[in-house]
């Protein structure tokens, strides 16, 4: 249908001479323009709302008994990788969570497969029924200090694909030293994308720093742990976008922030969730329910999880506008019986129930066999030894302390880092601390943010070695081993990353993956993840990638030796 039939229709449908395609009767909305709840009736007609008043003809009549409805909510910052799902099974998912929108970065799948790792999402997107808008990955590789499937994308690999419909702009420019002392490409990037949106990341970064950085057109971060650094990040025009993930848990930190002066800038996003939480926890619903129970009015959350996103992103212009409650407005919508509870009734979305819908086409990416790495000896994965340089785990926290001790002090494991894109480098070792006293084994990743080599902790190196076979076995996963046995696993194939596989089975493995790394000492609730951004060499300040120990504040690879 042709815009202008389509425009016609609605004000049809509007005036009365045709029928909407669905009416809500007897409910309550939010009005996200001021805040408030106000009693109607909503008509939709082609995925559309289309008036707000009383008295329309409909097809379709439901009586919401006083119900309440708000927009969909929109995730302002999602790497889908992370969810271990391909982004159909990801919308599967999250949509009966009420999420019916997501801004995602694909520099995961990007950094092993480059440009055809970001048009997979894009292609992905154009057939599914949320709404996946994509940001143009930034940083692949996000330092020279680590080695990637894909080589450098430079602006000119990244300019074709702004022109498609889905995407949005720049993702997050991690490369901060970049910016700040002005890198030919990155602000060749900055420049050839500043009449689009360009997302941040800055962790921890004030004062001149952080208003050179403000300064390019970089507009948003979702880096902020401390509320001093998320205040001062506002007062610099930056949107403030709360993460809570399956690692990094900054709500509670940062809520205190939101009220109704803020929530025009301040949203929400999971970044990296795994399909165990989304399942247990929620997805963007968990983070507003928390944030409603840590007292914010569920007025200021709900505007905040759904129209202050999309008005950043530019989603609440043009003919199918997003993010509120009002004629002209795409119908995604949330139906809650309880709104302090942010209990879910329904959802729909472009004007259909979510229960109702056919599942959306699964496409498979090209980025099979990228696991091409031979399986070290057992002495290779050994560190130097005495007095050495240790990597602090916190849980919770995605930035990391650091100390000098010995390299058999307690609560010490190893830790190594594997290239595993074919070039046959030793492994990088060193050690970390955090992941419990009485480890007795190994864990081991393929998704080691960004560049994704295979990354291992464990109490024996013949246990790594072991894990590290079976992670080049499947093509990538996860994997828990001790004695010499692998006591769970989850083989992800597509790109190290994903799975085809349904995500209740990806639970199911996911639940005793937990279970196999409680057994063997482990104490952090999520040690996958956590283990996987050891090796992000952005992120402060101690990381350990394929080419070594990285010292982030400076910016260089340091000896693992303190001697």
């Amino acid at each position: 249908m042709d815009i202008q039939k389509r425009l016609q229709r609605r004000v049809d449908a509007a005036m009365g001479r045709i029928p909407c395609d669905t009416l809500f009767k007897n409910v309550s909305y939010l009005d996200v323009f001021s805040c408030v709840w106000r009693q109607g009736e909503v008509g939709i007609i082609d995925g559309s709302i289309v008036a707000l008043e009383s008295g329309l003809k409909s097809n379709r009549t439901i009586d919401l008994k006083g119900k309440k409805l708000v927009p969909g909510f929109i995730d302002a910052h999602v790497h889908i990788e992370s969810s271990c799902l391909v982004p159909t099974h990801f919308e599967s998912v999250v949509l009966t969570k009420g999420t019916t929108t997501a801004i995602c970065d694909p520099h995961e799948l990007a950094n092993v497969s480059g440009v055809s790792g970001i048009e997979y999402f894009l292609k992905s997107a154009e057939n599914m029924s949320m709404d996946l808008r994509v940001m143009l990955s930034s940083c692949v590789p996000a330092t020279h200090m680590e080695t990637n499937g894909a080589g450098i994308l430079t602006v000119e690999d990244l300019i074709p694909l702004a022109k498609h419909p889905k995407s949005l702009g720049l993702a997050e420019m991690m490369n901060v030293p970049g910016v700040i002392h002005s890198d030919r490409e990155v602000m060749d990037k900055l420049t050839r994308f500043s009449n689009l949106n360009i997302d941040g990341h800055c962790p921890l970064l004030n004062g001149r720093e952080l208003s050179a950085y403000a300064a390019t057109g970089i507009s948003t971060c979702h880096e902020s742990s401390r509320l001093d650094e998320a205040r001062e990040k506002l007062i610099k025009g930056l949107k403030v976008w709360i993460r809570e993930g399956s690692v990094a848990k900054d709500l509670k930190t940062l809520v205190p922030l939101l009220d109704m002066a803020t929530s025009t800038s301040i949203g929400f996003c999971t970044d990296d969730r795994n399909p165990l939480d989304i399942s247990q926890e929620g997805h963007l619903d968990y983070l507003i329910r928390i944030a409603i129970k840590n007292g914010i009015p569920p007025e200021i959350v709900f505007r905040s999880a759904s129209f202050t996103v999309a008005n950043h992103y530019g989603l609440d212009r043009g003919v199918c506008r997003k993010g509120a409650i009002a004629p002209g407005y795409s119908a995604d919508l949330v139906v809650l019986d309880d709104e302090q509870q942010v209990a879910i009734s329904e959802v729909w979305v472009q004007g259909k129930k979510v229960s109702e819908l056919s599942p959306s086409f699964a496409l498979s990416t090209q980025a099979k066999q990228s696991v091409r790495a031979n399986v070290p000896e057992v002495n290779e994965l050994k560190a130097p030894q005495g007095k050495v340089h240790i990597i602090i785990v916190e849980p919770g926290k995605i930035i990391t302390q650091r100390e000098i001790a010995k390299h058999d002090s307690r609560g010490v494991s190893y830790l190594t880092v594997l290239e595993r894109y074919g070039h046959q480098s030793k492994p990088a070792n060193g050690y970390v601390k955090g992941f419990g006293e009485s480890l007795k084994g190994a864990i081991a990743s393929s998704v080691g943010h960004d560049s994704h080599n295979l990354i291992t902790v464990g109490s024996n190196l013949s246990d790594m070695q072991v894990a590290l076979r079976t992670l080049i076995d499947h093509q990538g996963g996860f994997v828990v081993v001790q004695n010499g046995t692998v006591l769970a696993d989850l083989a992800l194939p597509l790109g190290g990353l994903m799975t085809e596989i349904s995500p209740s089975e990806v639970e199911k493995k996911l639940i005793k993956l937990r279970e196999a790394s409680r057994a063997i000492g482990c104490v952090l609730p999520e040690p996958f993840l956590q283990l996987a951004f050891l090796s992000l060499p952005v992120i402060p300040t101690l990381k350990l990638t394929d080419k070594g120990l990285v010292d982030v504040e400076k910016f260089s690879i340091i000896s693992v030796s303190a001697a």
